[in-house]
Order: C-alpha cells, then structure tokens, then sequence
C-alpha cells in the first residue's frame, strides 16, 4: 500500500493534476491512500481562514478527479491520533536527526523567529505514514530523506519496544509532467508564487487559461522544437500538452510551425482536461453538506485503519491503561 499528501499552500495548479493527481487517478492501487496535509501547511506563517478554504478546495479535487472518496482524507480531522503517535516518534528520535533534515536548514537558514514546527514536521510526516501502515511512500529527492527518518524511526520503536510499524520505503514516482511557470520557464508553477500570471490553477476559467497560455515565455527561435535546455519556454508548452494528451513532447512539436498554432492547442487541450474537473469540484464545493460528508468517512476510515497501531505502540511504550 502507497500514501501520496498534497498540502494546500495555494490553490491547486495545473502542475499539480498533471505531475501528480492525474498519476494517482490512473495508477494508483485499490488500497492505496491519499491525503491533504494541511497541518503541514502550518510551518510558516498562514492565513487560518484561507488555508482552511484551501483545505476544502484541495479535497474536492481530488474527488473532482477521481480518486475514490474512500481513499481521501484530511491530515488534521485525525489531529488526536497523529498528535499522540507523533509525539511517540519524537521521543523516539533524536534532536540530531530531525536538525540534520534539508529542508529545515533551508527554510529556516537566516529567517527571524523559525518555528519549532518546521523542525518537528518530519516527524509528523513520519506518523502520517506509519499510522496508515504504508508500505511504499512516492516521494521526489527532495522528501526522500524524510521518509528515510520514518524507516529510522520505525525500525528503532519495532527493536526497543516491539514490532507494532511497517518500516516504509521510498519509491521514485514515474515522471510526470515537468510543468514550469508559464512567465517564467526557470522555476517550477507552484501553488504559492507571488505573481499568478503564470500558473494555471485548476479552478482557473477557460478564457483565463487562453489569456495565460497566450501570454507565455516562448523565444526568439524560429519554428517549434522540443530543446530543453536550449528553449525551455517552448518546451515548457510542449510538455504542458503532452500530459494532457499522454504522448511525447517531441512527438507532438512536430505538429506545429508557429509558436501561435502552438499556443492554442495547449490552451484548449488544458481546458478541456481541467473541464470535468473544475465543474466536478464547483459542484462540490456549492454542496457543502455532501463534501462535509465525504470529509467525515474520509476521516473515520482513515482513524480506524491506524487505530490498532497505535493502541499498540502507546501500550508497548508505557502510555495508557
């Protein structure tokens, strides 16, 4: 069984649905897990009421897309059981371990007033795995050194106190698409750029998507070729429409000869792939009482799968009757 997050720092983008939530819905097992870390969005500063609404948004797409109510839930409706297994896990790890993690030094390298959380997340992030029993957490380099923390915690409570944790391995997702900034090709589209000119967020209409696509950094070239390095622009574009359609962004340049034929089919090939989604999610969100409703069992199942793990790690600890 896999567990895959996604945190509602911003609104969910197209990179988002095509690097990722589009994998999930077309490969993913029937007993794997999916979540929407919101507690994780609370390392840094934050609007309460704007990530709360994230938070919701985040959910509804994810059911909008098409992975089974069943298998959703958000992180913070299980804050008692991640709370208490969390707080085991840290009296299983080591300042010297979570104080050795990346990001933290990254995040936290020259910033006044870090918060503690941003060093401990780790090990919330080790008990979002370990209370859920995964076996396989898909994760880029970038979060590989947390999950390798959860096997070391693991592996450490299972020989002190006894084996209650599956110890997790990190697996390399299959490349999605690698979808960049449409202003600017040099970073990656992220849910919480400053500027939104580039970002084609899934809610987005679709006369705002063409105004955006159009609008998009291509170069001084002529003819359309897919050259990453070279003119990462046009490759961005490329990509964005290969993972609409799951083919190659070589084979599909080969179609095009002006950078304007390009840019319209992108454009209505992103449309009409976030269609379903945002008039699914739109109508979700106007019913508040069946997403509270999907939110709930979402939640109950989610409590009730990690239940007897961590009934069985307190009492193995020394906690509880």
């Amino acid at each position: 069984m896999r567990i895959s997050g996604i945190t509602p720092s911003g609104h969910t983008h197209l990179g988002n649905h095509l690097g990722a939530i589009q994998r999930w819905v077309a490969d993913g097992g029937p007993d794997d897990l999916y979540f929407v870390s919101d507690l994780h969005a609370m390392t840094t500063t934050h609007n309460p009421g704007k990530l709360r609404g994230r938070t919701s948004e985040m959910l509804a797409v994810l059911v909008a897309a098409g992975i089974p109510a069943e298998r959703v839930f958000v992180q913070s409706d299980l804050s008692r059981e991640l709370g208490a297994l969390t707080w085991i896990l840290e009296c299983t790890c080591s300042y010297g371990e979570a104080a050795r993690m990346i990001q933290f030094k990254e995040k936290g390298s020259g910033q006044p007033g870090v918060r503690l959380s941003l060093l401990t997340y780790p090990v919330l992030m080790a008990a979002d795995i370990l209370l859920q029993g995964a076996a396989e957490v898909p994760v880029g380099e970038d979060q590989n050194q947390h999950v390798e923390l959860a096997r070391a915690l693991a592996r450490r409570f299972n020989s002190t106190y006894g084996e209650v944790f599956t110890v997790p391995r990190s697996v390399l997702p299959p490349t999605g698409a690698r979808v960049r900034d449409l202003s600017d090709p040099a970073r990656k589209m992220s849910k919480s750029a400053r500027d939104a000119a580039g970002v084609v967020f899934v809610l987005d209409e679709p006369d705002l998507i063409r105004r955006k696509v159009r609008r998009a950094v291509t170069d001084g070239f002529s003819g359309v070729a897919y050259a990453p390095e070279e003119r990462p622009g046009v490759a961005n574009l490329l990509e964005i429409l290969a993972g609409c359609r799951g083919a190659r962004p070589a084979d599909v340049a080969v179609e095009f000869s002006s950078y304007g034929e390009l840019k319209e089919a992108v454009a209505e090939a992103v449309i009409e792939t976030l269609r379903p989604i945002r008039e699914r999610t739109q109508e979700l969100l106007a019913d508040p009482a069946e997403l509270a409703r999907i939110r709930k069992e979402g939640a109950s199942r989610a409590a009730e799968r990690g239940e007897h793990r961590l009934t069985s790690a307190m009492r193995l600890i020394g906690a509880g009757m």
